[in-house]
Order: structure tokens, then sequence, then C-alpha cells
């Protein structure tokens, strides 16, 4: 019977939450009738005796459930609550609960404890105030809002009505059924996406998931409806009021979290602090990802945040009450407005306070690991994110794609991308995954400026510095390498090198936005004012030190120097491609394959190269490998001496092998051009074009001259022309490249053929001491190449003019130098002509060594003269004093010379007599 046992006061409630859920309802309930049902249900709310309908329906799981809950004050519909979606709970009495609830939703005094339990409050802080429409002052939602709002401004709510607020809000969050707005407007999203989920919060998580965009769209509606329902809930206080999130969490909870107190605000931040770990298990970062993905929208549902950062935001942001909203500020515009005054400096002024800049910072780390929590970012990047990075789905991957594509970013889009990369520059621990895969490095290297409160960019200088030693790992090389790219886009984003040199780009290099741009701009600047010896650098003194800085960091990675990356790539692909990018190799790589490379990367390598000579410091493999010979040999020279300094200890017996290795390698490269060599070029600047122009004219600017012109200049040093402080430089080159034929590049190009077929062996040795040299001399009847056989009798000319570029010979004659010509100065061919003289003096006895030696040389020069005539009267000259006929020769000489003198002296006397004879008459 319909009438029997509260069967039609049930059937009105239904009628009347069924009209609540409907946009255009069939059948409406007259106000008259909604009250008079609330004010029945209300009066049953003490006794679940009273309400017949419910009585009956549960009342085999009252038994169950509730077998020791005494009736009265709504105790047994409180235990009936919190059993609903028990496993065994009958379907009747669920839904007879539901319905329960949903008038519990709609008026708050249908929940007798509720209602007891806040009613001073209420009264306190006007939360029914007589002017309000009555539907709207009884909902359950206003009542939390408004109470919710007091706490949060620190006002005292007594504990037992948050107690009863925090089940409500409970159960909001448990079934979405009891909220009228979200089957309103989620109704066909609930269908399509998330049918059958919706016991203990789960079909809220699914909607939650809908809106992240990980299943689907959603209306806009449906997401203001859970957005407002988040809200009234706020889990953000305390997680367990989200019951997914609860039992998916738990576990984390107890081994991550364990030391912070159950229901504590905090639990939440620390669940984030260890999202992506090993200890956060997959269900409960879905869960907790899509919670944040709401609190992230609306900064007062972080209730520490909030507490934290009330007056600054009211001050700085202009921001409302807890519960009151404006549609004229977007979302997540309250925490944009407070991290950008988090990074100002003092002089910018406004800045937040210590305590809630601290938050502010604390919340960028956890929400930088994830896009969708950033909603200016993930509204305006939309289309870029589906563009350019669909494929980057892990975890962090697609903000590092954002950067990666910059340039091709929509306006709005690379404006709040540039602006969050400037500020990671600043604060690198926003990067948390980046810091947690460098963790190792950070402990060992840089646990100082870790532990500064403000960061200013120094920690991510440190991790570059240490991104090769052996501790570093993979992830963090690879991390710390990405964001030195990134930071090639915009001089902004190396913090230190734009708080230094701000002004100077505004002043010397404006409209230039590249890193590497500006830096070149500055250093050239820097270079010319030394150049020119101006009275005042243009460049600050700050700033040229940060540069400096920026300089050194750029030569470790060819892709930090995009000119020449972009001229070599093709290069690269093709002859390096094995080859890692760190630590400078591939910049090695291609040096080493230089005369293969295409025209244009060649003529950027020459450039290179050139830029490295001048400033050795910047040679990035130099400084790397000969790092202890420098602390050793160098403490003091300059960096523009550095390898000049190295050259001069490379065959100290304690130099490093490695380190010997690598400065014969610049001493090669040297060789090729003479603008690759700064000291030579400056000694002989004079020289260069008065003997060697016809190679000058030949020469393009950014290709080597295979080491002409310094062959040029031997030739002369030989015929003793040059100014003495480039005989200086030459006869170094001549004695360094007599011991390692590599040093030669002429004579290694055209006598390629010879080395490999007659001195093999020798030049296989580990040590070149010279003996691929002395294996030409001594095979130079067998050479058959008229251009290797003049490089071969060049080395022979010049080693007549001094000993000391003629390693064999004078290890031989070191004893004999001593003894015989200690008191005769080296150059010129002085101590040849001595030991020559000793030679022919039988008196003296030259070591048996030494005397082979000698006449071996002068076979070797005997047919070097029938070969290649003198050139001039020096060289006329020393073939003479070289001639095993010398004696013969001087004699012949001195016999033509008296005679011609009488000659002389005949003719005169015969004129002088001619004229007295005509004068007589």
């Amino acid at each position: 019977d319909a009438h029997s046992q509260g069967e039609v006061v049930a059937c009105l409630e239904k009628g009347l939450v069924k009209e609540a859920e409907e946009t255009d309802p069939r059948v409406q309930v007259s106000d008259q009738c909604k009250k008079a049902i609330l004010r029945v249900a209300e009066l049953s709310s003490d006794d679940f005796h009273l309400d017949r309908h419910l009585y009956f329906a549960c009342r085999d799981d009252r038994e169950r459930f509730c077998e020791n809950t005494q009736a009265g004050e709504g105790r047994v519909y409180k235990c009936l609550f919190n059993h609903k979606f028990e496993e065994s709970m009958s379907e009747k009495c669920r839904d007879a609960l539901t319905t329960r609830q949903k008038l519990i939703a709609q008026d708050y005094k249908v929940s007798y404890s509720l209602a007891k339990s806040c009613k001073s409050d209420l009264k306190k802080y006007r939360c029914n105030v007589e002017n309000l429409p009555r539907s709207r002052e009884a909902r359950l939602s206003y009542l939390l809002m408004c109470l919710e709002s007091a706490v949060h401004r620190g006002r005292q709510v007594s504990s037992e009505c948050q107690g009863e607020m925090l089940d409500y809000r409970r159960m909001l969050m448990e079934d979405f059924s009891l909220s009228p707005e979200i089957i309103l407007s989620c109704r066909g999203e609930i269908e399509h996406h998330c049918s059958g989920l919706h016991r203990k919060g789960r079909t809220l998580h699914c909607l939650m998931k809908v809106v992240r965009g990980e299943k689907g769209n959603v209306g806009l509606n449906c997401q203001q409806a859970l957005q407002t329902l988040i809200q009234e809930t706020d889990p953000g206080a305390d997680y367990r009021i989200d019951r997914a999130l609860n039992e998916a969490c738990e576990s984390v909870i107890q081994t991550a979290c364990k030391h912070i107190r159950s229901g504590d605000p905090m639990i939440l931040s620390c669940l984030m602090e260890h999202l992506y770990t090993e200890k956060m298990v997959e269900d409960c970062e879905h869960r907790l990802l899509e919670l944040q993905y709401f609190i992230s929208r609306d900064w007062k549902l972080d209730t520490v945040l909030y507490r934290k950062c009330q007056g600054d935001a009211s001050r700085l942001c202009h921001t409302h009450g807890w519960n009151e909203t404006s549609e004229l500020m977007p979302p997540g515009a309250v925490f944009s407005c407070l991290y950008r005054h988090a990074y100002r400096t003092e002089e910018q002024g406004r800045r937040l306070s210590r305590e809630c800049r601290a938050e502010v910072q604390r919340i960028l780390h956890q929400r930088a690991m994830d896009v969708k929590l950033d909603p200016a970012l993930q509204d305006k990047c939309m289309i870029d994110l589906g563009k350019w990075c669909s494929e980057k789905t892990e975890t962090g991957q697609e903000l590092e794609c954002l950067q990666d594509h910059l340039d091709d970013l929509v306006s709005d889009c690379r404006d709040i991308v540039g602006n969050l990369t400037e500020l990671e520059s600043e604060d690198i621990q926003i990067e948390a995954l980046l810091m947690r895969a460098c963790e190792p490095i950070i402990q060992t290297f840089c646990h100082e400026v870790a532990d500064n409160q403000i960061d200013s960019g120094d920690l991510m200088e440190c991790l570059i510095q240490n991104k090769h030693q052996k501790e570093m790992n993979e992830k963090c090389a690879i991390g710390v390498t990405h964001f030195q790219l990134v930071q090639m886009k915009d001089f902004r984003f190396s913090y230190k090198f734009k708080m230094a040199c701000k002004e100077d780009v505004l002043k010397l290099c404006p409209n230039i936005k590249k890193k590497v741009d500006v830096v070149i701009c500055l250093s050239t600047t820097v270079r010319n004012d030394t150049l020119q010896d101006a009275k005042e650098h243009r460049v600050s003194l700050k700033c040229r030190k940060q540069l400096r800085v920026e300089e050194l960091e750029m030569t470790e990675d060819i892709r930090l120097e995009p000119e020449l990356y972009e001229a070599c790539k093709s290069d690269i692909k093709n002859y390096c491609q094995n080859v890692p990018y760190g630590n400078a190799q591939i910049i090695e790589c291609l040096k080493e394959i230089k005369k293969q490379l295409s025209t244009r990367c060649h003529q950027k390598v020459f450039k290179l190269q050139e830029t490295e000579m001048m400033d050795p410091e910047l040679d990035y493999t130099l400084m790397r490998v000969c790092k202890q010979m420098i602390k050793r040999f160098c403490p003091e020279a300059d960096s523009k001496n550095m390898l000049q300094c190295l050259k001069q200890n490379k065959n100290s017996e304690v130099m490093d092998p490695k380190c010997k290795q690598m400065i014969t390698k610049r001493q090669i490269t040297q060789n090729t051009d003479y603008r690759l060599n700064p000291v030579l070029r400056k000694a002989c600047k004079a020289d260069i074009p008065k003997f060697c122009q016809n190679i000058l004219n030949r020469a393009k600017d950014d290709t080597e001259l295979e080491g002409q012109v310094i062959s040029c200049l031997k030739l002369k040093y030989a015929d003793q022309r040059l100014s003495p402080d480039c005989e200086d430089q030459i006869r170094v080159i001549i004695q360094e490249s007599a011991l390692d034929y590599r040093l030669d590049p002429q004579l290694q190009m055209h006598c390629s053929e010879e080395i490999a077929n007659l001195c093999a062996e020798e030049a296989a040795a580990q040590e070149q001491t010279g003996q691929v040299e002395e294996c030409l001399k001594v095979n130079l009847l067998k050479i058959k190449t008229e251009m290797c056989k003049k490089e071969v009798l060049n080395m022979l000319k010049e080693s007549k003019a001094d000993i000391f570029v003629d390693p064999v010979l004078h290890t031989a004659c070191a004893l004999d130098i001593k003894h015989h010509c200690a008191a005769i100065p080296p150059g010129r061919g002085r101590q040849m002509s001595c030991l020559m003289e000793a030679l022919e003096d039988k008196r003296v006895r030259l070591q048996p060594e030494c005397k082979k030696r000698l006449n071996d040389r002068i076979e070797m020069w005997s047919y070097a003269a029938k070969v290649a005539p003198a050139e001039g009267f020096s060289d006329l000259a020393m073939q003479v004093m070289t001639s095993p006929s010398k004696n013969y020769i001087l004699s012949v000489i001195t016999v033509g010379i008296c005679v011609l003198f009488l000659i002389g002296l005949m003719c005169g006397r015969i004129t002088k007599r001619v004229t007295r004879e005509l004068k007589d008459r």
C-alpha cells in the first residue's frame, strides 16, 4: 500500500531530489511542498526509526553494521552512511541512504548532528543571515564554504563542528550523485567515460582524469562543477576527505610520510615530493595528479599556501576572500602572480614575505614536473603541445620539448615557456627530476651551494663544472646538457650572465636575444678594447668575469656553438657519428679529419682553432688533458700564454704522456699555418710580407697554408736574413720539427710515400726523436719524388746554419762541442764550422760517433751541392766551409786574390808612369 509506512514521504523525497538533478524536470514540486518535505526530514533526523521508509529498507543492515550504535542524535544514520559502500550493504538500503544524503545536501538541518554541532559557529560567522534566500543558506555546500572560510582565515570553529564538516566533506567526495551540479553538468561525461565507477569517489576521480585530458574532452560546465565541488570539500586541507586518494596512497604515506601527523595538509606536499620516486605507487600517482590539477587552478585549495600567503596575495595580487571567486581572474593567476614576486630582487621591490616565498618556491618545484599543473602553460601551449610534443609522454618531457622548440612556438606560449625557463635558471631546483638525478653529484661536489636558500644560478654552474666527473650519472649529464642547450636560445635563461651583463647588453648589444650572439658581441667589444689599449673598458668588470665563464662553458660541447654545429652537421654524421658530444670530443674529431671536411665546416673549424690558439684557455680538450701539468708548470702563466708555457716544458721528465701528446697535436696544427701561431705571427710580422708575399697573395682567409709560410721563413733562416725575433721563433720551430717530422707539414705532405716505404719502422716509434728525418737524410739517394728530395735538401741546408736543428748530430757531438767549441756562441753556422775545423785538424781527436756523423753530413752536403747549387753568396760560403776540399778551395781562392792584387799593383804603376810621361811633354 503506497500510503503505508511513510512510502508517500519517500516518494516525495525522491521527486524532490530528482527535480534538482534535471535541467527540465517533468514533474515540479511546489516550494511549499519542498519546505514541508525538508521539515519532515529534519524532524526525523534525530532517530532513524522516524524515517519509516529508510528504517524498513535498512533494518537488516543496521543489525549487520550498527548493532552496537545507540539510536538518537542521528548516530545510526552516520553509522550507516559510513558503511554505505560495503559489499554486503543491500541495494535497497543504499538507495534510501543516498536519498537521505541528497536531502542533507539541500538542507543541512536534515543532519541532526551537523545542525547541532555547528549551530553556534553558523551564527558566530553569519553563515545563515536572514536576508539570504532560504534555498542558498540552507544548502550544505554553502555551510561548508562559509565555515571553511572562517577556518582558513584563522578563526576558531569548534572541534565538534569541524569533525562533522569533515564527515560530510568526505561524503560529498565519495558519492558524486550527492552533488546535483555534477549530475546536471557531467551526465554525458559520466555515461561516456565513467559508467560503473561511482563507488568510493572513483567516478569523481574518473571525471578529474578526463578533465586532465587523459581520456577525452570535457565540457566547461562539468569542469566548473568539479572545481566547485573540490572547493566545497577542500581535500587539500585533509587528504582523508578524498577516499580514493587515501586508499591509493596509504602504503606511500606509511613509508614516505609517516613522520607527518595523519590529516595534516603537509601530507599532500609530502606525496608530491615523492612523485616519480621509487616509493611512489602508480595508482597513488594518478589519484594525486588528478587532485593536484584542480588545486593548481585555485590557490586557495592549497591550505598551507593560503595560510602563509594570504596577506601577500591580497597586497600584491588583489585577491578576494576564501569563499569568493572572480570570473575575471583566470585559473592559476594568483599563484603566477605570487611566483613572479617570489623571484624579484630587492631593487625591483614589492617582494613576498620570507615565509610565503619559501612556500611558493616549494610548490613551484613540485608542480614543474607536470605541465598540466601549470594552468597558464597548458592553456596557452595546448596547440604547440599537440603539434611538437604529442609523442613526449614521459615525465618532464613535455616542458623539455617546448623548450627545444622555443623558436617555433606561438607568441603567448613562447612567453610563458621563456618566463618559466628564466625562473629555472635562477632556481634550478624547479627542475625536480633533474635534481633527483643529480643528487649524488650535488651531495659530493655542490652541497654548499645546494644548502643556500637563494640559488641565484650557483647550483647549475656547479653541476656544469662537474659534468664530467666519474661520479656523474647519465641522466644528470643529459639533463644538465639539455639546460645548457636551452640557455643558448636567450641570454636571459642564464641567470648569472643576465644579472652581471644586462646593462652592458642594453648598451652595447641592443636587440640581440640569443645568448651565443650576445657572448660574441660582448667578447668582440672586450677584445677590441684590449687591442686598442682603451683607457676604460666599455664592458663592466663583473660582466667580463661572467662572460669568461660563459665562453669557457661553450667550448665543452659543439652544440653550444650553434653556427659551428649547423655548418658541420653533415660532417659530424659522416665522420663522427659514434663520437659522444660532451668533453669537446666532436670538436676534436673534426679537427683530426679537417682535410676531409666540407668547405663551410672546414672554414668554421679553422676560425675556431685561430681563436683557441690566441686564447688557449678556450681549448677545452687541451685544458682538460693538461689540467695537472698546467698546475705543475704554469700556475702563474697568463691564459694567453698557456700553450707556450706547456710547449717549453713538453720534454720534461715529469710531463704527463697524454698531455705531451696533446701539446704535439697543437704544435702540428700551429705549424700548418703561421696564423695559428700568435707568437710567431707577432715576431715575424715584418719578415713574412718581406720574404713570403707571393704565398700570402695566394692565401685565403679561412683555409690553411699547409706550412708554406713557415717553410719560406726556414729558408731565409738558413740564409741568415731574418730579424732577430723572427729568427728565434723559427729556430725553435726547426728544432722541434727536427725531432718530430709530423711538425713539418710540407715534409709530411711531400714525403708521405717515402716515409711509408723507407722509414716505416722509425715512423712507428712511440717517441719521435728525429729518427724519421735521419732516415730520410740517409736514404736521400733513394728518394725519387722531386718535392720530397727538395724538402730533405732544405733540412740539410737548415742543419748547416745551426747544429741545434740536427738532433742526431748534436747528440753525437755534444761532448766535442763542449770541449772544442764551448767559447763559440750557437747560431749562424758558427759551431758547425768549429766542428768542421776540428775534423780537419789532425791534432784534435773527436768522438768516433761524432766523427762518423760529421763525415756522413759532409757527404750529404756534397750531394746536396751537386743537386741543388748555391742560391746566394751566403749559401756558397757555407758550402765552401763545409766542403771536404775546403783547404784546397780556400788556397786556390787566396792565390787567385793574390794574383789579382799583384796585377792591380803592376797596372797601377804602368798607368802612373804613362801619366807622368804625358805631363813631361
